[in-house]
């Protein structure tokens, strides 16, 4: 099993690990689902309702379930929020849109310290209480995850995923799909081309010795991605399994007879 202290070493061994998606500012909810056994938990900042108070919120649940590492989506490539993604004590960050292996460099760079990189020395906040105060011990820590759902970013995906010191690519295959010409997530028309980009991405990342992931609609979706090459998965999300088990309730109930 994984534990926090574990998380960067494992996935940049391209050990197997399966997340959770958090999307909703519920602190309660996150911690009961961290206990669970996943590897991380990926907090969404770009799409989810939380805003960068809630990001703290979301870590310091994560962390009392203590068994799994937190993750971020932050809005952009800007320096600035990456920063303040893992002053909050994350274990990583996961920066969406990256177009290019210079747009990489810029992420990478701003999570990690002088020489490395640009990241500022958090200080007396949560990152220091969970890795320390020496930058290249932090460094070892946090991993950076850019994310590949642009049809620029799989043009220049091998430059990307041979950028120093990245930590792993992730295919969005929302974006990506609507990317390749899909009119909606999931339109068939562009699932050939979907898949051919997959597995262009687990294969470029593999020959880059890098981590490979991808966000999955469910469980079985992330078994086979995992053995299909992609070396960690993001099981659905918990905006999604409210909404679906409330349906599937309210469904029994009426088939029961309530109207």
């Amino acid at each position: 099993m994984a534990t926090p202290d574990s998380f960067a070493r494992r996935l940049r061994a391209r050990e197997q690990l399966a997340g959770y998606w958090i999307s909703c500012d519920n602190p309660v909810a996150v911690e009961r689902i961290a206990r669970l056994g996943y590897d991380y938990i990926g907090v969404d900042g770009q799409h989810g309702v939380l805003s960068q108070p809630g990001w703290s919120a979301a870590m310091m649940a994560v962390d009392a379930g203590a068994r799994a590492a937190g993750v971020i989506r932050v809005p952009s490539v800007d320096p600035v929020a990456i920063g303040a993604a893992l002053d909050t004590g994350a274990r990583g960050v996961i920066v969406p849109m990256v177009e290019s292996p210079e747009q990489a460099e810029i992420a990478v760079r701003a999570t990690r310290h002088w020489p490395a990189g640009t990241r500022s020395l958090a200080g007396p906040v949560r990152a220091q209480f969970r890795l320390g105060d020496v930058p290249a011990e932090i460094d070892e820590g946090v991993v950076c995850i850019v994310m590949i759902e642009t049809l620029a970013a799989i043009n220049d995906l091998e430059k990307i995923c041979a950028t120093p010191g990245l930590d792993a690519v992730y295919l969005g295959p929302a974006d990506l799909s609507v990317a390749l010409g899909g009119r909606y997530f999931g339109d068939p028309a562009v699932q050939p081309a979907l898949q051919e980009a997959t597995t262009a991405i687990a294969d470029a990342a593999r020959n880059a010795g890098i981590a490979a992931g991808i966000h999955c609609m469910d469980g079985e979706s992330a078994a086979r991605a995992l053995s299909g090459g992609f070396t960690f998965a993001t099981i659905s999300s918990d905006i999604t399994h409210l909404e679906q088990a409330a349906a599937a309730h309210l469904a029994a109930a009426r088939g029961a007879g309530v109207s």
